[in-house]
């Protein structure tokens, strides 16, 4: 039998979850990423520069650092609001919009590169997502996303989540943006190359217990999927959670230094 998937309905319930707590509070934490993204996309001065979910702007900042011109998008506003002040403070001139990811208002062939680090990937519509990147970029341009794998920490972390609170029927789990098979998937018709480097992000916290603290206040989805259970149904999922990180840490019992590897790729469109 065939799920029918209400993508507007899940679209929706992602939009409620992201502009919970403050994203900003972990993705500054990440700046690292967006700095390495630009690189590889070997950005140009002038080069206009998509960034697709955005959040507080990571790859933004990355790329007009980089003297490019920035159009940093997101389908919430707050967000937004978070990069646009991240922008300012550095008198970086970029320009932002409120934009859904599977329907950019942008015309064919607009940008020399589309830039996404870990935003993309949360798309319930995976075909969708990519034809509109692929849409939106040039002939010869860029594509370059930094995606969390299923192997990484994060992609683990969603897994122990989804034991606890079942995730969508029938919507392909994000970290597959972090699968090679995948991307060819989405991409390779419309490719003219596309490179995959693994790369590791280290998480730096007090211990697992002050991780798990700071993401179920301020990362959205840890926050919605604590609020949806029952007291006892917490205490079970912070347990499954320390369990995972301090299995993974390389700090010893003093400190977390948790690493959660990513794809870093570059799809060059033909």
């Amino acid at each position: 039998m065939n799920v029918v998937i209400d993508f507007s309905a899940i679209k929706n319930r992602q939009q409620s979850a992201w502009a919970s707590g403050d994203y900003a509070v972990v993705g500054t934490t990440l700046q690292i990423v967006g700095e390495r993204l630009a690189e590889a996309c070997d950005l140009r001065w002038d080069e206009r520069v998509l960034d697709i979910a955005a959040g507080n702007g990571n790859a933004t900042l990355a790329a007009a650092r980089r003297g490019c011109r920035v159009m940093s998008t997101d389908y919430v506003p707050a967000l937004l609001d978070l990069g646009a002040e991240r922008a300012k403070a550095e008198r970086l001139n970029v320009e932002f919009r409120v934009a859904d990811a599977e329907a950019l208002p942008f015309a064919d062939a607009s940008f020399d590169a589309i830039v996404s680090t870990f935003g993309v990937m949360f798309t319930p519509d995976h075909e969708r997502a990519a034809q509109e990147m692929l849409r939106v970029c040039r002939a010869g341009g860029r594509i370059g996303l930094a995606n969390w794998t299923p192997e990484g920490f994060i992609g683990q972390m969603f897994k122990v989540l989804g034991r606890h609170v079942a995730p969508p029927a029938g919507v392909s789990p994000p970290s597959l943006w972090g699968v090679k098979k995948h991307l060819q998937d989405l991409f390779g018709r419309d490719a003219a190359s596309i490179s995959i480097e693994k790369r590791h992000f280290n998480f730096r916290y007090r211990s697992a217990a002050h991780m798990i603290e700071v993401f179920r206040t301020w990362y959205g989805p840890v926050l919605k999927a604590f609020a949806a259970l029952a007291e006892d149904k917490r205490k079970l999922l912070e347990q499954d959670l320390a369990e995972l990180m301090n299995s993974l840490n390389l700090a010893g019992r003093d400190s977390l230094v948790l690493p959660s590897e990513y794809a870093e790729i570059i799809v060059t469109r033909r």
